[in-house]
């Protein structure tokens, strides 16, 4: 394939648009042209369009640093992780197994799953083509037609994957990638009574509103909404692994991650040695931010001034109380250490840390509660394991969690205390198509990734044969019978 030009801006879909398309894809859905296609020819599909992935991952990669901001040592690591998914759902198709149930009498019971029809996927700017491949390619092995609504702010590489996947040979009408605004494109297409399904990421408020709205129809829904994940430090652990598996999961993306580590919870014990070695850590990484397309870079900027914004009030609230700001703090501007890139130009905010030796000033702020989405931790204090477990659980999100210590036996009892969808023991924002992803409390409903994630695009049939012999039907099912013999039921 060669190389796909796409321009800087695109079209905002009107609802126009939305009522096309949608028709499009039920059509394309009733045709039967993928929705009944023989699975092995659909894997086959999945998997010619990994393969295009994978030769277009140098321009995937600039477009996705190019909308985002995000360092280029970012996406040269993330997006050709892509094509597993695609691999996995194929794999899945073609050795799924069909259930047969135990039934009363001579009858079997078997279990088919049928595609739902027109779905509907909205995706956010921080991960546009990861977190939009972890929908499209359950959705499409199970034999749905998909419609893609990307965030306004990075709509260019969905553009683009669309392109990629009409090439692998996916049939018109069967994808579709719509750009807009939610409150216009979106509203109209999770309103749309044809649509089966709505698969969400974003806000906890616009998952509620997207929710009630697709509920109104009766459509199925999936969330992956809102996070503040805690991280449990303990004595036990090394505390160079800890600082360095906390950097990763607290910066990378600028923090702009549903599961970054946000809420650092470190056994007193160790608190301050750790405090220092962090700090250490985010002045390291913040002498060597520059541009983006820098390979030495190792931060980009926030997505807009919007979310500057909002990192900025929750750090200067935390500061009016007391909080003390161990580093970072304030937007970057001026010249590059690392490479003169003139950090005035994006929305650069440091890595910063921010940690309290009283907790009550870390406890009172809004930080500690609110998701600033942006490259900001608290660290915070704890003397046993019912006080670290009692602040991890301190929130209404529940999506990610970490626990650092070489004790197993804690790091069990810790990882079983935790209310969340997803817990890392030593490690931090592992990913892979067959493990689920998903949330408890407002971080949303339902999950991404594995089995689950296809059975979620699929509705079950349940077909019941008998296959007794005349004359036992003829001595055994005649419910209207002569006389008042027990008869059946079920």
């Amino acid at each position: 394939m060669q190389q796909q030009l796409i321009p800087f801006s695109c079209h905002a879909a009107s609802e126009d648009d939305v009522a096309r398309t949608v028709q499009l894809a039920q059509d394309a859905f009733k045709s039967g042209v993928w929705s009944k296609l023989d699975r092995h020819k659909r894997a086959d599909t999945l998997e010619a369009i990994a393969t295009l992935l994978q030769a277009n991952l140098p321009a995937l990669i600039d477009l996705e640093v190019q909308q985002t901001g995000r360092a280029i040592r970012e996406m040269r690591a993330q997006v050709p992780s892509l094509t597993k998914w695609f691999k996995y759902y194929a794999s899945l198709i073609r050795t799924e197994e069909r259930s047969v149930l135990p039934t009363t009498g001579k009858l079997h019971n078997w279990i088919d799953r049928k595609p739902l029809g027109v779905v509907v996927q909205i995706t956010p700017f921080n991960h546009p083509l990861l977190i939009a491949v972890k929908k499209i390619a359950p959705a499409l092995a199970a034999g749905n037609s998909v419609i893609l609504k990307p965030s306004e702010l990075t709509p260019l590489s969905s553009i683009l994957l669309g392109k990629i996947m009409k090439e692998a040979g996916l049939p018109d009408g069967v994808f579709s990638v719509l750009p807009g605004y939610g409150a216009t494109t979106g509203k109209a297409l999770v309103s749309h009574p044809l649509v089966k399904k709505v698969d969400v990421t974003g806000g906890t408020p616009s998952g509620r509103a997207i929710g009630a709205i697709a509920g109104g129809n009766l459509a199925k829904f999936t969330a992956e909404l809102g996070g503040k994940a805690p991280v449990i430090v303990t004595k036990a652990a090394n505390i160079e692994l800890a600082v360095n598996g906390v950097a990763f999961g607290s910066f990378m993306a600028s923090g702009q991650t549903c599961i970054a580590a946000t809420r650092i919870i470190v056994e007193n014990s160790i608190l301050q040695e750790f405090v220092k070695k962090i700090t250490a850590k985010a002045e390291s990484i913040t002498k060597r931010i520059g541009s983006p397309t820098d390979p030495e870079s190792m931060m980009g900027p926030l997505i807009s001034e919007k979310q500057l914004k909002n990192v900025t009030t929750l750090v200067d609230d935390a500061v009016r109380k007391g909080v003390s700001v161990c580093t970072g703090g304030t937007r970057m501007s001026g010249g590059s250490l690392l490479d003169g890139f003139d950090l005035s130009a994006g929305y650069f905010f440091p890595p910063t840390v921010l940690a309290d030796m009283s907790r009550a000033k870390i406890l009172n702020s809004r930080i500690w509660k609110e998701e600033a989405f942006g490259p900001v931790i608290v660290v915070i204090g704890f003397d046993d394991e019912e006080e670290a477990l009692r602040l991890a659980n301190d929130s209404e999100f529940g999506l990610g969690a970490a626990v650092w210590t070489s004790d197993l036996s804690q790091a069990y009892r810790l990882s079983e205390g935790i209310e969340s969808g997803i817990c890392w023991i030593n490690t931090h924002h592992r990913n892979d198509p067959s493990s689920p992803w998903g949330g408890v409390g407002s971080s949303g409903v339902g999950s991404e990734n594995g089995v689950d994630a296809y059975h979620a695009y699929t509705t079950t049939r349940s077909t019941i044969i008998n296959y007794a012999s005349v004359e036992e039907g003829l001595a055994s099912d005649d419910w209207f019978r002569e006389g008042s013999g027990n008869v059946r039921y079920g």
